[in-house]
């Protein structure tokens, strides 16, 4: 199958699991939320597919959302959402796939990391413009609490799911851990 269709067809695959995921977790009133469920497929999309197809799937993902089921409100939690995902994919994907000089699960959890990090700055650079246009503001309290705090649940599954599987994606082979070549020495001629 051409590359290109199997990425496409597989960010379909995340984006509709970003659809539904919110769903289940929504089923626990007092953790669903905090659990960050639209986050898992972004970042594994972005993973798997590359930063281009894990850059529009994080974009859309929360404005599809709202026009299907109203959730999350629009503005400005699924505007910021869609800058904070649209930077998870794009990161993430970017730094695994053409950064790294190898992927393994070190390097793994460097890029997630990374890319939660600068989803986050996003997040919180997009509060500060989206509530500076109605009138109100964005404060370190708000910042902490929603980056961070509230996020602790998720955060964790994030670093104990995705890793775990993409290590079972490499077992399988269906997405190999790639290892940097070594440069070939040319000899010299005499």
């Amino acid at each position: 199958m051409n590359q290109k269709v199997k990425h496409l067809v597989l960010a379909a695959m995340f984006f509709a699991i970003g659809l539904v995921l919110p769903l289940l977790t929504g089923q626990i009133p007092q953790i669903g939320n905090m659990l960050l469920p639209m986050h898992i497929p972004v970042l594994l999309c972005g993973l798997i597919c590359g930063w281009q197809y894990g850059g529009l799937v994080g974009l859309l993902l929360p404005l599809v959302r709202y026009l299907i089921f109203g959730m999350p409100v629009l503005f400005p939690t699924g505007i910021a959402m869609s800058f904070e995902l649209l930077t998870y994919g794009l990161v993430v994907g970017l730094l695994y796939n053409n950064l790294s000089r190898w992927q393994c699960i070190k390097a793994l959890y460097r890029c997630l990391i990374l890319a939660m990090l600068a989803g986050r700055a996003v997040w919180a650079v997009a509060q500060v413009v989206l509530l500076g246009l109605s009138g109100s503001a964005f404060t370190w309290q708000m910042f902490l609490s929603g980056a961070f705090l509230t996020a602790i649940p998720g955060i964790v599954l994030q670093l104990l799911l995705i890793p775990t599987i993409m290590l079972a994606l490499n077992r399988t082979g269906l997405v190999p851990f790639k290892k940097a070549s070594s440069p070939v020495k040319k000899e010299s001629q005499p």
